[in-house]
């Protein structure tokens, strides 16, 4: 395959943080590849060198001749006077193209995308839409390489499922998210920015799951390069303390290869280390059977019906997903439970003294850019009070993977990640009985994504969460709420709420009626590469007893045979061993998903 964009050599620095050294990629032909890494990796730098917006500090971008290219960044950004369909004729604009083919091309785009009215103002969409808007601008040019920035984030799952269908009609495309779903289903490769590798980057060829395969090989590997490197050097510092007796051209080249080692040691240890932010809300332990219970509410905006008759109980231990379309009103439904919006129909009823923390979706609102990510974190004094104890906000800063010199920075400087997890810092000091949580996953990069997950499946009060990630939804969630305009169907999961959308009416009972199930229900403590082991563990022992079961046959055959009875017997050995340690390991993981 032809190569059509490549990064050779690239360097990145901002003052004297290094973002990124001697990174090299490159994007052939039907390649789809995924870039992951922490917040603060370079990621979007990376991106914008390779997209021609930005340069590097060294190294060289180059694209392939007659290849176009288009870039979608993470904010999708219109002028006032921009509409659905100047935009989209705008995009088409610099082709070399009749005015014919043009209008087929932007009406087409227009019903893939799913607009109905080209003289919407951009303005006035969604933050979803002006997303799939900002996509399909792109989409229209048919580019050779499509680069996207974060292009989930806002999306609605339905927007995510197109987008997923979108890019697989493109030649070669980069993109940036940490929707793992999304990178399993689509991904031919993919490339991780991170320091603890050399040359700052992991790459492999294959889907999400295949990638954390070999990245805990290659983690393993390091490990045991680490603790032999470790015990060299040990060997070599010993000899030093005692002092050759003659500084011989052999004992000096001894020294020297044991400063080499020093420093090898060193710079692998240093790669070893992985941060990730400490995520642990604060509940209340509050025994209250109910803490929020919803009868009959409803709900109608712009004489738009967004629900009706909609019965909900919240109560300790139960985790709610809820999902739909963008516009559907799962954040009016959280604002209702809430108290900030009446419901026009139906009663809320919520416990005495009910302590509620909110998580919001538009955090710009909820956070002011130009003060200090100090006084954010702590308005008054140099100590919060987290359960109790007072931290210092410098100690505290550092929980979420802040440095000191992040302290005195006005947040407007931070990047999306970054403020989401300010946000979460800000909450996690207060009690909590009910936790609602708008969308908290924009933005987070995996490893904190992880850490969030299980901050909520250790949360012991009531949870509501409004997400587009497919994995947390399923990971977290005891029940699935889906919004579509009528009384909202409960599901077990959205796996099983996807299925039903698309092939049958959802269910009519209420989460209400389905408490006990919920409390009932355990947790789900398995990572992504158990679940998908816990998924095909069932089918991996029914193959591996059928070949047990292949190769007693085969050693009944060959009876007569020694030396060939002998080999049989070891085989049949060895797969009667696979069978054992298939359900062993099946064990383990049930009695972590029951725990």
């Amino acid at each position: 395959m032809a190569v059509l964009l490549s990064g050779s050599a690239l360097s990145k620095s901002f003052g004297a943080r290094v973002l990124f050294e001697n990174l090299s990629l490159s994007l052939s032909e039907r390649d789809c590849t995924g870039l992951i890494g922490p917040n603060g990796s370079g990621k979007t730098t990376l991106m914008e060198i390779l997209a021609g917006r930005g340069a590097p500090g060294a190294g060289v971008r180059a694209l392939r001749k007659q290849t176009s290219l288009a870039y979608v960044p993470q904010d999708s950004l219109f002028g006032p006077d921009d509409t659905v369909g100047s935009v989209l004729t705008e995009a088409l604009s610099g082709l070399n193209l009749e005015e014919q083919e043009k209008t087929a091309r932007k009406e087409m785009m227009l019903g893939r995308a799913g607009f109905e009215a080209t003289v919407t103002p951009a303005a006035a969409l969604s933050g979803g839409w002006r997303k799939r808007l900002a996509i399909a601008a792109a989409l229209v040019t048919s580019p050779d390489v499509l680069l996207l920035d974060e292009p989930t984030n806002h999306l609605d799952l339905e927007g995510i499922l197109w987008l997923e269908g979108a890019i697989r009609d493109v030649n070669a495309c980069l993109v940036i998210t940490h929707d793992r779903y999304f990178l399993e289903n689509v991904a031919t490769q993919m490339v991780e920015v991170n320091s603890i590798y050399p040359q700052s980057t992991f790459q492999v060829k294959g889907n999400y799951s295949e990638f954390l395969e070999r990245r805990e090989e290659f983690l393993e590997a390091q490990a045991k390069q680490q603790d032999s490197l470790a015990t060299k050097v040990r060997r070599e510092v010993e000899w030093l303390r005692r002092g050759p007796k003659a500084r011989t051209g052999k004992s000096r080249a001894r020294i020297d290869a044991a400063g080499r080692l020093i420093g090898e040691l060193s710079a692998v240890t240093a790669r070893s280390r992985m941060a990730t932010a400490k995520i642990d809300f604060t509940a209340s332990d509050r025994k209250t059977k109910r803490l929020i219970e919803a009868e009959g509410i409803g709900k109608t905006l712009g004489g738009r019906r967004l629900f009706q008759n909609l019965n909900l109980t919240l109560a300790p231990g139960v985790r709610v997903g809820l999902v739909g379309a963008n516009g559907s009103g799962k954040t009016t439904l959280l604002k209702i439970l809430e108290g900030a919006v009446v419901p026009d129909e139906g009663t809320v009823q919520r416990a005495d003294r009910l302590q509620i923390v909110s998580f919001a979706q538009d955090r710009g609102t909820h956070l002011d850019l130009e003060v200090s990510l100090r006084r954010t974190l702590c308005p008054e004094g140099d100590s919060v009070i987290y359960r109790g104890r007072p931290i210092h906000v410098a100690g505290w800063a550092k929980r979420f993977l802040f440095r000191d010199e992040h302290l005195e920075m006005p947040v407007s400087r931070l990047s999306g990640g970054e403020r989401a997890r300010v946000m979460i810092a800000r909450l996690m000091l207060a009690p909590a009985d009910v936790l609602l949580l708008d969308e908290p996953t924009n933005d987070l990069d995996i490893p904190t994504l992880e850490v969030l997950e299980d901050s909520l499946l250790e949360f012991s009060g009531a949870v509501m969460l409004v997400s587009h990630d497919r994995y947390l939804l399923d990971r977290v969630s005891t029940v699935v709420i889906g919004l579509d305009g009528g009384e909202g169907g409960i599901f077990a999961d959205y796996s099983q709420w996807e299925a039903a959308r698309n092939e049958q009416p959802p269910l009519k009972s209420t989460a209400k009626e389905r408490l006990p199930a919920l409390e009932e229900r355990p947790k789900r403590k398995l990572g992504y590469l158990e679940q998908r082991e816990w998924d095909r563990m069932e089918a991996n022992i029914l193959e591996a007893e059928q070949e047990l079961a292949a190769r007693h046959r085969e050693l009944q055959d060959a009876a007569s045979d020694a030396k060939r009875s002998m080999e049989l017997y070891e085989e049949l050995q060895r797969v009667q061993r696979r069978v054992e340690g298939l359900y062993e390991r099946w064990a383990e993981l049930e009695a972590k998903v029951a725990r």
